[in-house]
């Protein structure tokens, strides 16, 4: 992970300002405010700002007056209520925003959740860094034989090794070139007074989706819920789930009682089909029940059998 001057310098000012607020703060959510957490080799994420906290989300779902009515105990039970029944609209009282560094095809896959406000840094205005992401070695794999859209076995060593010398030498030829289109130092002078350069916008064609951009993305925790079901869920492209598992971990300091929640009826459950549920009430009858019979499509019935982890 590396930082701009600019960038360390901000979070030095941010970090040693200090402000009073009537309104509810988390402390321990307050201790990481602003500082960056690494993720991959050049990414990261930090916190900007958030709103609320476990007690928003219940003074929402008792529209009441106030804080600290009642027990946490109580809090924690109606705050698993909600989650266990699909009341989603107390949640999205608390907000955060978030600064993500990452790598332009991650952002391509983390933009599918539109339920959220985004600025993305401009390489029409701005000259981007020459920093890539390069995968692990036992990152590398290949195409899965079962999951169309994942990866399967580990490449060997040697494969693994010439697939990163391309990748690199690409990434070195593309900057390569986008410097030269650009004909442009970092402080805004010609490299070459007799060429005029590319525009900015149309030199970063050719750069690849490993180079790493930067966005501000705020939302409320809903729909960030919604998004780490889906994103820190082990079937999910390894890259975005270790974001999604970092900004996990920031929940569990900004709402430890909703976190909990989510994690126990979203993220560590499992859902039930109308016809899933009738073949684990059969099962508990002690019923011998077969996929043919079960009424479910195989990909259905083999997902049953994982969540029941029973082979066969």
């Amino acid at each position: 992970m590396e930082l701009t001057e600019s960038q360390k310098q901000e979070i030095e000012e941010l970090t040693s300002a200090a402000y009073t607020t009537k309104r509810p703060t988390v402390p321990a959510f307050e201790e990481i405010l602003y500082k960056p957490f690494p993720v991959l080799d050049h990414g990261f994420v930090r916190v900007i700002d958030y709103m609320g906290d476990d007690s928003a989300i219940v003074q929402a779902a008792r529209v009441s007056y106030g804080r600290g009515t009642k027990q946490t105990s109580q809090d924690k039970g109606l705050i698993n209520y909600l989650m266990r029944h699909r009341h989603t609209s107390p949640f999205e009282m608390c907000e955060i925003k978030l600064h993500v560094k990452l790598p332009i095809f991650v952002a391509r896959h983390w933009v599918r959740h539109r339920t959220a406000s985004i600025n993305e840094y401009s390489a029409r205005y701005s000259i981007l860094d020459r920093e890539f992401y390069f995968p692990k070695f036992e990152d590398m794999a290949a195409q899965s034989t079962q999951n169309h859209q994942g990866r399967g076995e580990t490449l060997s060593m040697a494969e693994a090794e010439k697939v990163f010398e391309i990748l690199k030498a690409d990434a070195a030829k593309c900057y390569d070139d986008y410097e030269y289109m650009l004909n442009e130092n970092p402080d805004g002078t010609r490299k070459d007074e007799n060429r005029k350069g590319l525009a900015r916008e149309l030199a970063r064609m050719n750069l690849p989706v490993s180079i790493y951009t930067q966005w501000y993305w705020k939302t409320d925790l809903h729909n960030l819920f919604h998004f780490l079901s889906l994103r820190a869920e082990s079937h999910a492209q390894k890259e975005i789930r270790d974001y999604a598992n970092v900004i996990l971990d920031m929940c569990r300091k900004w709402v430890p009682l909703a976190t909990e929640a989510f994690e126990q009826h979203c993220l560590g459950g499992t859902h039930l089909s109308r016809k899933g549920l009738d073949v684990v009430q059969r099962m508990l009858k002690g019923e011998k029940v077969t996929r043919e019979d079960s009424g479910l499509m195989k990909g259905e019935w083999n997902e049953l059998m994982a969540a029941l982890e029973i082979e066969e």
